[in-house]
């Protein structure tokens, strides 16, 4: 037998950090008309399409970020699990 066989095996980091991820809920409650295209594209980035509408993310840095661009139209809602 070698020294590899009798090491024992870790756990996948991914299994350590799917318990740990957080969402966030965010909901479009104010219009976009009037606003500059790239706020409009920012909500479709986030899966935002009318007034209303809401979608649950996980809360990444660049989700976070995209949030930050348009938070003036934006309810945002830290939730368990989606």
């Amino acid at each position: 037998m070698t020294d590899k066989d009798t090491k024992p095996k870790k756990a996948p980091k991914r299994a350590e950090k799917a318990a740990t991820d957080k969402f966030i809920k965010v909901t479009l409650i104010r219009s976009l008309i009037g606003y500059p295209r790239v706020q409009w594209e920012t909500a479709k980035g986030l899966g935002l399409r009318k007034l209303h509408s809401h979608a649950v993310l996980k809360e990444t840095p660049e989700t976070l970020g995209m949030v930050r661009k348009i938070i003036h139209v934006l309810k945002v809602e830290t939730v368990e699990k989606p």
